[in-house]
C-alpha cells in the first residue's frame, strides 16, 4: 500500500511504546481490508501537548493510550463515551470531523478474555494488583457486568488505590477492599482467592524476570490473568503454571481490545485471525 496525502494515521502514545506491538497488528489488519491507513508509535512524555499535536493534524484517525496516560487523557478530550467517563480512564481517542472522543475496550478486552479462557466470575473473589488505568476499567468491568461477589485491589500508590476503591463502591455497589501490595498482603489475601489479574506493568520487557507476586502463594484453586503481553508467558504466569493454577495470557486481552479499537477506527470488522497470527508470530 502507498502511503499518499490521503492516508489515515492512527497510533499508540505512551511512554515507553518501544515494546508495543500494536503497530504490527493493527498495520496487518489495515493490509488485509485494504485500508489506506497506516499506524505509529509515538513515545509521549506530555499527553496534553501530544492531544494539541495530534488535533492539528488533518488526517489523524484515532490513538490507543496506553501507560502512563489512560486517566490524564480524558481532560484533553472533547466527549467521553459513558463507559470509559463511568471508569474515569481511556484507552482508545477516536478523531471524528476534528472531534476528540475517549472510548474504553480494556474493560470488554478483559472480560472476554476471561470467559473464553473458560472463568466463571460469577460469586467469586477477585483480586486486582495494581489500581492505574487499565485496573480501574477491568475492576469497572467485573463491578457492573461479571457479578463477581467481592473485589480486592492492592496497590502501591495509596491515594490512587482509595479513589478507585471509593469510586467502585459508588458507582457499583460491589463490595471491595483495598490495600498496599506487599507479601504481607498477599499471604493474607490469596489463600481465599479464586481470581488474580494482574495489571501493573511488573514483568514487562525488558524487565522479565520480576514479579509482583512470590510465587510460594500461588495455588491450583487461583485462576491467573496477567495483562502483560510482552513477554507471552510473563515470569507470574510461569510461576502460576508451575503451581497448577489456570492462566489466562495478557496476550487474550491485547487482541480483543485491539479489534474492538480498529472497528472502532475505520468502521468495518477487525481482522482478528490475521492480528491473532501476527501476535502469535513474535512470539514463537
Amino acid at each position: 500500500m502507498d502511503i499518499n496525502t490521503h492516508t489515515q494515521f492512527c497510533g499508540v502514545i505512551g511512554n515507553p511504546v518501544e515494546h508495543s506491538l500494536s503497530p504490527a497488528i493493527h498495520n496487518a489488519a489495515f493490509q488485509k481490508l485494504g485500508l489506506n491507513f497506516v499506524y505509529l508509535a509515538f513515545p509521549v512524555a506530555a499527553i496534553g501537548d501530544a492531544i494539541k499535536g495530534l488535533r492539528a493534524l488533518g488526517n489523524f484517525r484515532g490513538a490507543s493510550v496506553t501507560i502512563p496516560h489512560k486517566v490524564a487523557a480524558v481532560s484533553f478530550l472533547d466527549a467521553v463515551e459513558p463507559t470509559a467517563r463511568h471508569i474515569g480512564a481511556i484507552n482508545t481517542i477516536v478523531a471524528d470531523d476534528g472531534i476528540l472522543t475517549g472510548h474504553n475496550t480494556d474493560a470488554t478486552g478483559a472480560l472476554r478474555a476471561l470467559r473464553e479462557g473458560g472463568v466463571d466470575l460469577k460469586g467469586r473473589h477477585v483480586i486486582v494488583l495494581g489500581s492505574g488505568g487499565a485496573a480501574r476499567a477491568i475492576a469497572f468491568a467485573l463491578g457492573t457486568e461479571a457479578k463477581i461477589d467481592r473485589l480486592t485491589i492492592l496497590g502501591i500508590d495509596e491515594q490512587e488505590r482509595a479513589a478507585l476503591a471509593g469510586d467502585l463502591r459508588v458507582k457499583t455497589g460491589m463490595a471491595v477492599q483495598e490495600s498496599l501490595l506487599d507479601e504481607v498482603t498477599l499471604r493474607k489475601a490469596l489463600p481465599e482467592a479464586h481470581v488474580l489479574i494482574h495489571c501493573t506493568p511488573m514483568g514487562m520487557s525488558p524487565k522479565v524476570h520480576v514479579t509482583s507476586v512470590p510465587a510460594m502463594l500461588l495455588h491450583a484453586g487461583l485462576t491467573v490473568m496477567d495483562i502483560v503481553y510482552n513477554p507471552r508467558d510473563t515470569q507470574l504466569l510461569k510461576d502460576a503454571k508451575a503451581a497448577g493454577c489456570r492462566t489466562i495470557p495478557g496476550l487474550e486481552m491485547f487482541l480483543h481490545q485491539a479489534a474492538a479499537q480498529f472497528e472502532l477506527w475505520t468502521h468495518q470488522a477487525a481482522p482478528a485471525d490475521v492480528m491473532r497470527s501476527v501476535l502469535e508470530s513474535r512470539f514463537l
